[in-house]
């Protein structure tokens, strides 16, 4: 069984790391640190840490203000709340003048689980994704939550990390590299590629063992940058393997799968299927549950790799471009 691991514990622990290594790094909350795990870099730096209270919106334009000054303010809340309320703030005050702030949200997809529809945040990669100059990053575990982090705080410019409230399965080593645009490619295949970020990739890793079990041999990329996309890996996969199926924790509309849709419209395209949420709000449950209720499982990705894989061969060889 895979080791499970918090992705919000990798980043408050990372923060601290950090803060005792730059001393511009700031953090700030609004009222939820506890849940952020921004309160272990609260209670080592009390003068850098700043609580705004449930008020996302300032607390977005004093991480701008903060960032003027040539501080590197990390900001946090639940995703839902992240996105959500200060929208407007993201896009005028940290996007628009390009402000090197840091947004990291926990509690992301329907994992939120009991916490119920209202806090499920299936659409927060969407609402940043659309903003100009925002880079967006969905780790697909803790190890890679800490290089993300540590990228991000050297990394000139807005970003957004979307974390979790469960853990996930560790698919990535202590030491994993990481590079902000890139996409790894975790497993090779030329039957078909599955593209996922996230609480995703280990079960796109399990999907691919049951496929080959079963004669179907899929490349498997961790898309863990949805903005930049890594185009060149992207465009080599549409091109080598003929089929592209996405995965994510989050609505199939404006996340990663219209991301890769998008981008392959124009240079390169193959079948496609998404796996995520169809348009729908979440629900209250258990994470596991849920999880299964929206079909983010392997077995469900087996199904649409194996409907994908019968689709491709069913269609005229065309020679792509080179």
């Amino acid at each position: 069984m895979k080791e499970l691991l918090s992705t919000r514990d990798a980043y408050g622990e990372t923060l601290v790391r950090l803060g005792k290594e730059n001393r511009d790094i700031v953090v700030l909350d609004s009222d939820l640190s506890a849940s952020t795990r921004t309160s272990l870099f609260g209670q080592e730096f009390p003068d850098r840490f700043f609580n705004c209270g449930i008020a996302e919106a300032n607390m977005v334009g004093i991480a701008a203000g903060l960032a003027a000054l040539g501080k590197i303010p990390f900001a946090s809340s639940f995703a839902i709340f992240e996105t959500g309320r200060p929208w407007e703030q993201i896009r005028q005050s940290v996007c628009y003048p390009r402000m090197n702030v840091k947004l990291v949200a926990s509690h992301g997809g329907v994992t939120v689980g009991e916490d119920g529809g209202s806090h499920i945040s299936i659409e927060d990669i969407a609402l940043m994704r659309i903003i100009p100059y925002m880079t967006v990053i969905v780790p697909a575990d803790a190890f890679e939550t800490e290089r993300a982090v540590e990228a991000a705080a050297s990394f000139v410019g807005p970003v957004f990390i979307r974390l979790s409230r469960e853990k996930f399965p560790v698919c990535f080593d202590e030491g994993c590299a990481f590079r902000i645009g890139k996409a790894p490619r975790l497993r090779d295949g030329n039957d078909l590629t599955i593209i996922s970020a996230g609480l995703m990739v280990s079960r796109s890793l399990d999907a691919a063992e049951i496929l080959s079990r079963g004669g179907i041999e899929a490349r498997v990329i961790n898309c863990s940058t949805i903005k930049p996309l890594d185009e060149e890996e992207i465009l080599a996969a549409a091109r080598q393997t003929g089929a592209i199926l996405t995965a994510e924790e989050h609505s199939i509309i404006g996340g990663l799968g219209s991301a890769i849709a998008e981008f392959l419209m124009e240079k390169e395209p193959v079948p496609l299927v998404r796996i995520g949420i169809r348009d729908v709000f979440g629900v209250s449950g258990k994470p596991a549950q849920l999880l299964e209720h929206f079909g983010l499982t392997a077995e469900q990705i087996v199904k649409g790799a194996q409907d994908l894989v019968l689709r491709k061969n069913s269609l005229p060889r065309v020679a792509s471009q080179p």
